[in-house]
């Protein structure tokens, strides 16, 4: 089945230019189009699109408030990849922590762009580590008033659930984690399945993210 997507963006030329570069692969299929956060949890619900590629700054409701609203009120939500201008931006961070599951430049090369839906939907790695941790550096950091330990006691992970969520932060796929540890990829997805489960994270972005904050992991 390939992987289905809806696109909200209030500039009819971005809409455009991303069905063309999605449609043009064969394992994607762009099923609707929205040009504003506002019309998203309605053609969530009827289209039941995989991804929703959401631009973070629209006129009557930005990509941060529309993340937050489906992720309440969809059952089975979709992975929701947020298109932005500038990577660095505040906003993009706090889509992120609203529960965006990645963030995708509007000047992205083709390429690009069909990896960042691609590896969205297989949520199995973390999209841009080396930029999440510069946005969780400047945005998230600075707030961190936890102790560096408490988060693996508070949220009762293991030694091996605490240091999966450290490669994972790193930016490394279920692949390269099982091999960096000497496990089977099946041993990683239930210690990343049990590490999302025990911080109440919705994927492994929101994991990373509490990392951040919490202090657990530093970025840098």
């Amino acid at each position: 089945m390939p992987v289905t997507v809806l696109l909200v963006d209030d500039e009819p030329l971005v809409r455009a230019g991303l069905r063309a570069v999605l449609e043009a692969q064969p394992d994607i299929e762009v099923v609707g189009e929205a040009a504003d956060g506002a019309a998203v949890i309605p053609l969530v619900r009827r289209l039941r699109p995989d991804v929703v590629a959401m631009d973070v700054r629209m006129p009557l409701l930005d990509g941060i408030e529309a993340t937050r609203a489906v992720l309440r009120t969809v059952d089975d939500p979709p992975k929701i990849l947020v298109v932005t201008t500038f990577e660095n931006d505040e906003y993009v961070y706090e889509a992120l922590r609203a529960g965006a599951d990645g963030f995708l430049l509007k000047r992205a090369r083709p390429a690009e762009i069909v990896h960042a839906v691609r590896l969205v939907a297989e949520g199995e790695s973390l999209l841009f580590p080396a930029s999440v941790r510069r946005l969780a550096a400047e945005y998230g950091g600075a707030d961190a008033c936890r102790a560096a330990g408490d988060l693996p006691a508070r949220a009762r992970l293991t030694d091996r659930e605490a240091e999966v969520l450290r490669l994972m932060a790193g930016g490394l796929s279920n692949a390269e984690i099982a091999a960096r540890l000497v496990v089977g990829t099946q041993t990683v997805k239930s210690h990343v399945s049990a590490v999302l489960a025990k911080l109440g994270a919705r994927d492994r972005t929101q994991a990373v993210i509490e990392a951040y904050e919490s202090g657990f992991v530093t970025p840098g």
